[in-house]
């Protein structure tokens, strides 16, 4: 175990491996743990990381100017916090990095993912030490991270009973998982990036991918349409569209299992419901459209506040097996 995370020249020691934010409670314990096994699975060193911020408080009087807190004492609660984390962890064969670090708790977890593998975070933590939530990271982080950021919910916890934390009130203790990674699609380009990532993720799992696309239900909302709306054939088209990604997926992970899945229902609500009962759900930060402008964006926000299981956001990035798409079918106007 090391005690930093950082080399001489600023970058992450070791590989970069992963990330995970800690705050002490019950959700950052039930991140920490899932990270601990994600990082044994890949064979990766874990990053510890817990930050805080010296609060500044105003005078009652004009011209007592403002006090702060003493940093030493803060520092203290930070590192008796990590110290923690780490006895939750210490069963699992793993490279660990702990740090303290000072600074907005965002930020700092955005900055180390320029170098990250993968960013972990709970989905809503306790304020930590001076009211820095963790809710308020797990929603700018999977927004602007680098890389690839999974956020854990505290239902969770009957995946992970070794977290030794309870899941909230009304969630099952005990949870049955279907051995499947689903990414949701949209046909957006966004949305193709996602699927490659969601299939490295089985295939490295060695479970089946499953892409999903949900076709939102049309209703009076569109009765302005100055042509009738054939929904049989947009629902074709749809189809086509999905089947065409499979094989250009295909090309890529030959050996990979996967199925295509179009379901008729709010995308919100059908993701959300997929999140309590498979092993990891996958989208990208946004979509352009796509098919009908109907999933991502607004739809990951719902998902990424409501998931009952983990799931990973994955940002806009460049990837060359892009370039080939359209080989294998017709693409959605964008």
């Amino acid at each position: 175990m090391s005690d930093s995370i950082w080399n001489e020249d600023g970058a992450l020691a070791g590989s970069p491996g992963i990330v995970v934010g800690v705050d002490g409670s019950d959700q950052s314990i039930c991140a920490l743990v899932w990270a601990a096994k994600e990082a044994e699975r890949r064979r990766a060193p874990l990053h510890v990381v817990t930050a805080y911020t010296v609060p500044i408080f105003a005078a009652s009087s004009m011209d007592a100017g403002y006090t702060t807190m003493d940093d030493a004492i803060i520092r203290e609660g930070a590192q008796s916090v990590l110290n923690k984390a780490l006895e939750r962890i210490s069963q699992y064969p793993i490279e660990v990095y702990p740090r303290v670090e000072t600074g907005d708790a965002a930020a700092v977890l955005l900055e180390l993912s320029e170098e990250a593998e993968l960013m972990v975070v709970g989905s809503r933590g306790r304020g930590g030490f001076v009211g820095r939530l963790l809710g308020s990271v797990s929603s700018a982080l999977p927004a602007h991270a680098k890389c690839p950021t999974v956020v854990v919910p505290l239902r969770t916890a009957g995946r992970l009973p070794e977290a030794g934390v309870r899941p909230p009130a009304g969630a099952p203790t005990e949870q049955t998982v279907e051995d499947v990674v689903v990414v949701g699609v949209d046909g957006s380009e966004q949305g193709r990036a996602a699927s490659l990532v969601a299939a490295e993720q089985a295939q490295s799992r060695g479970l089946p991918l499953q892409i999903l696309c949900a076709l939102p239900p049309f209703s009076g909302s569109l009765a302005w349409v100055p042509a009738p709306l054939d929904l049989e054939a947009l629902h074709a088209e749809i189809s086509d569209q999905l089947r065409a990604g499979r094989v250009w997926l295909q090309s890529h992970f030959p050996d990979l299992s996967m199925s295509v899945q179009l379901i008729d229902g709010p995308p919100a609500e059908i993701l959300i419901d997929r999140t309590s009962s498979v092993e990891l759900l996958v989208l990208g930060t946004r979509g352009r459209g796509g098919f009908a402008g109907m999933l991502l964006g607004s739809t990951s926000q719902s998902v990424l506040h409501h998931a009952r299981g983990p799931l990973m956001v994955v940002p806009d990035h460049e990837d060359p097996r892009l370039d080939n798409r359209a080989d294998f079918g017709s693409l959605p106007e964008e």
